[in-house]
């Protein structure tokens, strides 16, 4: 069952989201924000102003997830004006983020991270991402930039929705699992196999 604002208030309280916002923030001081917070069945998750990485092309490298070279990636500069805080993704580029809040998620729920449609429409495509039962950690995020100009990413400011789905309790959730992306810093992980 799809969970509403009600039980995400009430596991937020209980630390299944830190920092919280229980309504949807759409201005911040009088200025418009791409929104976050609580919604009818969701939860808009911001992007960390702390850590966000480009992929840049190495020639004659080719990126693997078995054994990933960190020197493909390279540090975004955080860049700031009356909009707010943002980083820029390269035309026809990929870039990882992570996300402001941090994440504990019930062992009977699995919550699915989603794009926002106000990135979409500039060409952002965030990878759908799901946050298995029992998960906890700053969520890393993957946004590819499928437009032929550079676009903004803000910083502070909302970047997918979580959709908290509920079943059955599983046997063995993430966290007895030993999930390889288990307690997540707030910095971007790259693939680890």
């Amino acid at each position: 069952m799809l969970k509403n604002d009600k039980w995400i208030i009430e596991q937020a309280e209980k630390g299944m989201i830190i920092p919280f916002e229980k309504s949807l923030i759409r201005k911040v001081d009088n200025r418009k924000v791409v929104s976050y917070g609580v919604s009818s069945y969701g939860y808009d998750l911001r992007l960390s102003p702390v850590d966000f990485r480009i992929f840049r092309h190495i020639p004659g490298t080719v990126i693997n997830p078995k054994m990933f070279n960190p020197k493909n990636l390279e540090t975004a500069e955080l860049y700031s004006d009356h909009f707010g805080d943002y980083f820029i993704i390269p035309a026809n580029s990929y870039g990882l983020g992570v996300s402001l809040e941090r994440l504990q998620i019930p062992d009977n729920v699995t919550a699915l991270f989603i794009g926002k449609s106000t990135n979409a429409r500039c060409g952002i495509i965030a990878n759908l991402t799901p946050g298995e039962a029992g998960w906890n950690g700053y969520l890393t995020l993957e946004f590819s930039n499928s437009c032929s100009a550079d676009v903004r990413i803000y910083a502070n400011e909302g970047v997918v929705q979580a959709l908290f789905l509920e079943g059955e309790p599983c046997d063995t959730d993430y966290a007895k699992r030993d999930g390889k992306y288990q307690n997540q810093p707030q910095n971007v992980i790259t693939a680890i196999v």
